[in-house]
């Protein structure tokens, strides 16, 4: 079985997906896993709070997987005082139902740290869409912290960054991406030298240790 921990797609036949949603959270279905969360980019003053009262009844349902995608993003337009407010928000609320948190963070990883600390975040917590550089990685992992991976993969930089890593931290993911999950398998395997079928086997693992069975 292939894990991807996020995407905006449903599953296909032979993947364990959690889907995101940063709106519509009325439209969940029982039949897949979810995680919920408003996106840096969609945080509006007028309106976030409301949103945050559906985020927090959706949460505690038994399919949603994780809180987020949430965080702190310094290149878009949302206030960023306004962004701590609502990643701070997330925290405690994982923290409250005991379900993991799924990071978007661009150019803000001291700010997100800090938070974290801050709001003394006891729930696993992913980076996903990883494709900084390796001491920024190694700082992650050695907090405790999961990395997800996705079309960064790609690249040999990326590649080389996530063999350097320790294994039962890593995730896999496509995003929004026009690429498949097995073709993220692929370079992962690649990288680390080590049969598909059981590379696979590994990042079940991981998954399982985080959001706890694994069931379509």
């Amino acid at each position: 079985m292939l894990i991807n921990i996020h995407s905006h797609s449903p599953a296909q036949k032979g993947e364990w997906v959690i889907q995101n949603k940063y709106a519509g959270f009325d439209t969940i279905s029982t039949q897949g896993n979810y995680s919920v969360g408003l996106h840096p980019w969609y945080i509006n003053e007028a309106t976030w709070e409301p949103a945050f009262l559906e985020i927090q009844q959706a949460a505690n349902t038994t399919a949603v997987k994780a809180v987020g995608e949430c965080g702190l993003d310094k290149i878009c337009t949302t206030p960023f005082p306004l962004q701590e407010t609502v990643f701070a928000a997330h925290i405690r609320l994982a923290n409250a139902i005991g379900k993991p948190l799924i990071i978007h963070c661009v150019q803000a990883y001291e700010e997100v740290f800090a938070l974290l600390v801050k709001q003394s975040v006891e729930v696993p917590v992913v980076f996903h869409g990883f494709n900084k550089k390796l001491p920024l990685a190694h700082r992650i992992t050695k907090a405790g912290y999961y990395i997800s991976f996705g079309k960064a993969l790609q690249q040999p930089r990326i590649q080389q960054i996530f063999a350097a890593l320790p294994l039962q931290q890593c995730l896999l993911e496509t995003d929004d991406a026009a690429i498949t999950i097995s073709e993220v398998y692929t370079w992962a395997a690649t990288a680390v030298n080590i049969e598909k079928d059981l590379f696979s086997l590994h990042i079940e693992q991981n998954a399982s240790a985080l959001f706890g069975n694994l069931t379509q």
